[in-house]
């Protein structure tokens, strides 16, 4: 009994010395991260300002607004008109740049507030994400009450799978009771949304989007290979993930266009689905397919670190020693990226509207950046400039009603935008560096967005990242 008694004590201290120590690496971490944190003496904490001698592209319609004038008060567009008087506001000049609604990302996964700056330097000004844990209902206090400036947040809960384990991050269901429960409990949480994965049942699919009716809480959907790919296409799930699910589930892993155009006309017959394709991440296999050296890349520095030394490692190695068994592997997975493509412009023309997602934070897939190459692939597909940055924008703002204040430029709208050299209606590259990104209306400009990137470059927080995934495998579980 002594023994037991000593072993107790000896783990309760052990205990006590875990739960310090992450406190101060969880208290470092923050600490480092105040470069974010918006204060009353920090100058770009206005929220109003004038910007002159700007081209507008408002994104509600195909058009180019020359030379006008953007009155922006505390955070929301007051006024678009040739010219306004305004008294007490800072008036930018944009010396004839383009002022466009700020980019969304609809599919990423965070893993600690400096990605939050990385967005923000690559001109995205909203990002939805979807692999929910608590320290994401933490971020998106901080957001919402303004304690950092960031994109606008949205996440998921956890992931719901069914009942065959398929990984410790996901939330495994028994039950349409516990199903139900767990809608309701990610509701009283203060989770956005529901994010439904692999291996659910038609009786727990129904028991999730029966509750998520009655909760209203709209599903984001990962297919599940255990019902039918059209089951999908119901009017509570908002938006449908991954094109290479169309072509592993409907289409039966082959390249098959007849059997592809029937799933699109499924899709046009059903009118309330958005398509999220996140091309990017399934064309990283074949980067990392075909470049050895990939993990020890420039872009792999900005990403968190202990996603890089676990799942970006994992990922590399899995395809790696795929090649190694079968060379034809390279091939295969860019003859299916190309076929993407095609999934992507046949679901366009059906009239299905195309939402950017990039499945950024994990395995190559950086964090900001790798929207750019998401809406690169759109052009490729074929569709305009134009029709390219609806996905980011407009598209991307009436998937849910919670984010219908932004993703065009009109009086009434969140100050949600971002100013860049040249008009990406002729030229997407542009948006890759813009001059001046607001966010709520705050300001920040080149400078602050370089340093945004120079904070996040090979930072040093893989155990207060670990812990933070500790919390969720404890809380969630």
């Amino acid at each position: 009994m002594k023994i037991l008694k000593r072993i107790f004590k000896v783990s309760i201290v052990l205990i006590g010395l875990i739960i310090i120590i992450a406190l101060i690496l969880l208290g470092v971490d923050a600490q480092k991260t105040n470069y974010l944190k918006l204060s009353k003496k920090d100058p770009t904490n206005k929220g109003s300002y004038v910007i002159k001698n700007v081209n507008i592209i408002p994104m509600n319609t195909d058009t180019i607004l020359v030379d006008k004038m953007v009155y922006i008060k505390e955070g929301i567009i007051e006024k678009i008109a040739d010219n306004i008087e305004v008294s007490g506001v800072e008036v930018l000049d944009a010396e004839n740049k383009y002022l466009a609604p700020g980019l969304i990302d609809m599919h990423v996964h965070t893993w600690d507030r400096y990605e939050l700056g990385l967005y923000l330097s690559n001109g995205v000004t909203a990002v939805r994400n979807l692999w929910g844990m608590p320290m994401h209902l933490r971020m998106k206090e901080a957001v919402n009450n303004d304690v950092i400036v960031s994109p606008a947040f949205f996440t998921t809960g956890p992931k719901l799978t069914g009942p065959e384990f398929i990984g410790d991050d996901n939330l495994q269901l028994t039950s349409s009771n516990e199903a139900k429960e767990k809608v309701i409990a990610y509701k009283e949480r203060g989770y956005d949304f529901i994010k439904t994965y692999y291996g659910l049942t038609e009786e727990l699919f129904d028991a999730i989007i029966e509750q998520a009716r009655v909760s209203k809480m709209d599903i984001v959907a990962h297919p599940s290979q255990k019902v039918p790919y059209t089951y999908h296409l119901n009017p509570q799930i908002k938006s449908i993930e991954h094109v290479e699910d169309v072509v592993q589930q409907p289409l039966n892993y082959k390249l098959d266009t007849l059997k592809l155009n029937e799933v699109v006309d499924d899709f046009a017959k059903s009118k309330h689905n958005f398509f999220c394709p996140t091309l990017t991440v399934y064309y990283n296999i074949f980067q990392m397919l075909v470049d050895d050296n990939i993990l020890e890349s420039e872009q792999l520095q900005f990403m968190n670190p202990l996603i890089k030394m676990v799942d970006s490692k994992a990922q590399f190695d899995r395809w790696h020693n795929t090649k190694l068994r079968d060379a034809t592997i390279v091939e295969a997975v860019k003859a299916q990226h190309d076929f993407h493509l095609i999934i992507v412009k046949k679901l366009h023309d059906a009239g299905v509207p195309i939402i950017c997602g990039t499945d950024a934070g994990i395995g190559i897939t950086i964090p900001g950046f790798s929207i750019h190459q998401e809406l690169a692939f759109y052009k490729e597909a074929g569709l305009s400039n134009y029709e390219v940055l609806k996905t980011a924008t407009v598209n991307a703002s009436k998937t849910h009603t919670v984010m219908n204040n932004m993703g065009t430029i009109e009086e009434g709208k969140v100050a949600n935008l971002i100013v860049v050299e040249s008009n990406p209606l002729l030229e997407l590259s542009t948006l890759q560096n813009p001059s001046i990104v607001f966010v709520k209306g705050q300001m920040l400009n080149r400078a602050h967005l370089d340093s945004f990137k120079e904070k996040a470059m090979n930072r040093k927080n893989l155990m207060a990242s670990a812990f933070r995934y500790a919390e969720n495998l404890i809380i969630e579980k």
